[in-house]
């Protein structure tokens, strides 16, 4: 991630470029809405559901992965390449963002960021923002996808009781134990996953907790064994993905279809957890 007054310092640098991700899943329209009323000067907006995600099928979850090779003409058609460095920035919430941040990384971008504490920290500073829309000049942006970040439904269940192996549900605790579940058809978890709710990253301000505090929330995992992060539908759960980097866990993977995906196969369990 990086933090806002750096980020304020490489706004004018023609090699930066922001990224707005606002975004609510019950108001789809919302995120382009407010990136018209303004923004961060110079940012290009990208949208959850059109940009940052493909449509929904029998499989693959709610907000399935996007096209790698069309995600990454959206980046070229956004004025990036391999040498510009993306900052990207939602309301402060950081799961947007971070969904942006994950499939930057996942087609091989090296130099992206979370801004930390988004366009609400931003405009809490008092930093510049415009109406304004400039006009981007094309880059040609060849993707180099990084398998080794995701990891496949099937993998998930071949792994999921392994020792060596650490699965992190990120969603809230009522819905990981099943006892309530207000978007899915079927309430639980994956067998073998533990409960690490992403919002347990942030502080109350929705910055980003330090490394510390971050190493301390996920110490009951172990740092050298691969690790899995799934959600519902493989948004939130880049929070907690980019926390566990921060935390300086290196075997981080995330199964992007999450809970959406795995229930969409007959055959997989779901576990609930009676209080």
């Amino acid at each position: 991630m990086i933090d806002i007054n750096i980020a304020n310092k490489l706004r004018l640098n023609k090699n930066v470029v922001f990224l707005d991700c606002r975004f609510q899943l019950s108001n789809p329209a919302y995120g382009f809405n407010e990136y018209q009323k303004s923004h961060i000067p110079l940012s290009r907006y990208v949208d959850l559901n059109k940009d940052l995600s493909s449509s929904v099928q029998k499989h693959g979850g709610r907000h399935p992965l996007p096209n790698l090779n069309d995600f990454g003409k959206l980046l070229g058609e956004l004025g990036i390449d391999h040498d510009t460095i993306v900052i990207c920035y939602d309301d402060g919430t950081n799961d947007n963002a971070a969904r942006c941040w994950f499939l930057c990384n996942l087609v091989g971008h090296k130099f992206t960021f979370v801004l930390n504490g988004g366009y609400k920290k931003w405009l809490e500073n008092g930093f510049e923002v415009t109406t304004n829309v400039e006009e981007v000049l094309p880059k040609n942006f060849e993707i180099n996808v990084q398998d080794h970040l995701i990891s496949s439904m099937h993998e998930v269940k071949r792994n999921s009781n392994r020792e060596a192996f650490n699965l992190i549900d990120s969603r809230e605790n009522i819905r990981y134990i099943g006892e309530f579940e207000p978007i899915d058809r079927i309430a639980g978890h994956i067998p073998g996953a533990k409960n690490s709710f992403w919002k347990d990253v942030l502080t109350e301000s929705g910055e980003f907790k330090t490394t510390e505090e971050l190493q301390a929330l996920f110490s009951p995992y172990n740092k050298g064994d691969e690790t899995v992060v799934y959600c519902g539908s493989g948004v939130t759960g880049c929070v907690n993905y980019l926390g566990l980097i921060e935390a300086g866990y290196t075997n981080v993977k995330l199964y992007p279809g999450s809970f959406s995906d795995w229930i969409s196969y007959e055959d997989n369990v779901v576990n609930k957890i009676k209080l």
